[in-house]
């Protein structure tokens, strides 16, 4: 393992911090789950079937967007929110990086133990 990738680790989990605290609440992980069918919803659309008022479903779509989970796109008078895969994909970089790590300790320690 290189002294750079071992030095950029606490920028990259710094950096991806922010997305997996707004994928931490139920509602907005849920809401992620729902935008990641493919089709835009709207606001009312994605209230549908909830307890939640559309207020309490705006703010938590305007968290992951501020994250850049999701991104509204205007059409007449409605927003209509998408999911964004990128951040996803970089959380996921990030996972597999940190879960290497760790199976690389763990083979030392069992080498260590072993010999």
């Amino acid at each position: 393992m290189s002294h750079k990738r071992r030095s950029s680790r606490p920028a990259r989990a710094q950096a991806q911090a922010p997305v997996f605290a707004a994928l931490g609440d139920a509602t907005r992980l849920a809401l992620v789950a729902r935008l990641c069918r493919g089709q835009p919803h709207s606001i009312s659309q994605l209230t549908e079937g909830s307890r939640l008022t559309r207020q309490a479903i705006t703010k938590h779509l305007r968290v992951l967007e501020g994250v850049g989970l999701v991104h509204g796109v205007r059409a007449g008078r409605e927003s209509l929110f998408q999911f964004d895969p990128e951040p996803i994909a970089e959380a996921r970089e990030y996972l597999d990086l940190v879960s290497e790590q760790w199976d690389q300790a763990l083979a030392r320690l069992k080498s260590f133990v072993e010999t």
